[in-house]
C-alpha cells in the first residue's frame, strides 16, 4: 500500500539550462531526511513536459540511485501519447520501479472510451505494474468526473490507485471511494497539501505535493494519523499562506523555498511561469520566519 506523503521531486536546472543531476540528488536526500514516505518523479513539478526523453531517462536513473530502495518510487510516466507513456514507464521499470503515475491526458478531453484505450494499451505493453490514474484540471489534465474515473478505473485491472486534483477534490473523493471499486486500493492527494485536512478527512491514502514543505507535510499527516487534530490542523494553517503562494508561482516558489532553506541553488525553471519579484521573495522570506519554529 502506498501511503503517507509522496513529494514530487523537481528537476533542477543550470542556469544555461541544462539538467543538474547532482542538484536532484541534494533534494532528494532532503526529501528522506525529512520522513517522506516515498518520493515521485517526474510529475508535472518536475516539469515533465519540458524534458526530453533523454532527460527523463536519466534522471530517474539519479532518482532511483539515490533512493537506494529505502523508500518506494512512483515513476511518473505521464505523456500525450500512449506510445510515449510506455517509453517513460519501461524506463521505470528497468529500475525495478512498479508503480507510475500517468495523467488522463487533456487532449483526450471527456472522451471516456478514448482514455480507457489510452490506459489499455499501456498497461497491455507494461505487464505487472500498478498505475496510480492522476485526474488533474483542465488545461493541464483532463479533468474527468466521478463516473467516467470509475469507468476508466473498472475496465482497467492494473489501475488501482488514483490521484485528485480537481477542484474541489473532496466530494470527488467520497463519491469514488463510495463506488467501492474492488481493485482500486486508494485514492492519493495532490494540489500541493492545500487541502489535505479535508481530503484526509474523507479516506485518502495521503498526498503527494511538491518537495520544498516535506517535513511540514509529514507532520501534518502523521498528527492525523495519530488523531491529534488539534496540531494537525495548527501546522496545516501555518502551512496556507506559502501554499497558496505556491498556487501561483509553482516551481519558481519550489525552488526559491528549496535555496532559502539551503537545499539546493538552482532557481532556473523551463516552464512559462510569472518571475517573483523583490517584494514576492520579501513576502515568501516572511511566510518561512513564521514557519520556521515549525521546520525545525
Amino acid at each position: 500500500m502506498l501511503k503517507g506523503i509522496f513529494p514530487v521531486i523537481p528537476t533542477l536546472f543550470t542556469d544555461d539550462d541544462t539538467v543538474d543531476p547532482d542538484a536532484l540528488r541534494s533534494v532528494v536526500g532532503f526529501a528522506l531526511d525529512a520522513g517522506a514516505h516515498g518520493v515521485v518523479f517526474p510529475g508535472v513539478a518536475s516539469e515533465y513536459n519540458f524534458l526530453s526523453v533523454e532527460e527523463r531517462g536519466k534522471l530517474m536513473s539519479v532518482v532511483f540511485d539515490e533512493v537506494r530502495g529505502r523508500v518506494p518510487i512512483i515513476g511518473g510516466a505521464s505523456a500525450a501519447t500512449s506510445e510515449e507513456a510506455i517509453l517513460a514507464g519501461q524506463h521505470a521499470k528497468d529500475h525495478g520501479i512498479n508503480h507510475l503515475m500517468i495523467m488522463a491526458p487533456s487532449g483526450l478531453g471527456q472522451d471516456v472510451d478514448a482514455h480507457r484505450k489510452f490506459f489499455a494499451r499501456i498497461t497491455a505493453e507494461l505487464t505487472d505494474v500498478e498505475v496510480i490514474l492522476q485526474n488533474a484540471p483542465s488545461p493541464i489534465g483532463a479533468s474527468l468526473d466521478v463516473d467516467a474515473i470509475a469507468s476508466i478505473v473498472e475496465a482497467n485491472p492494473a489501475i488501482t490507485y488514483t490521484k485528485e486534483e480537481t477542484l474541489p477534490s473532496g466530494p470527488v473523493i467520497t463519491a469514488l471511494r463510495a463506488k467501492e471499486i474492488l481493485q482500486l486500493k486508494g485514492i492519493l492527494g495532490g494540489g500541493g497539501c492545500r487541502y489535505i485536512i479535508d481530503e484526509l478527512n474523507r479516506g485518502v491514502l495521503g498526498a503527494l505535493p511538491a518537495v520544498e514543505l516535506t517535513d511540514l507535510h509529514v507532520a501534518i499527516y502523521e498528527a492525523h494519523m495519530a488523531r491529534d487534530f488539534e496540531w494537525a490542523r495548527k501546522l496545516y494553517r501555518n502551512s496556507l499562506p506559502l501554499l497558496t503562494c505556491q498556487s501561483i508561482y509553482r516551481m519558481r516558489l519550489t525552488k526559491y523555498v528549496l535555496k532559502q532553506r539551503g537545499i539546493s541553488d538552482r532557481l532556473h525553471v523551463r516552464a512559462p511561469l510569472p518571475e517573483l519579484d523583490e517584494f514576492t521573495q520579501l513576502d515568501i522570506d516572511r511566510m518561512l520566519e513564521d514557519l520556521k519554529a515549525l521546520l525545525s
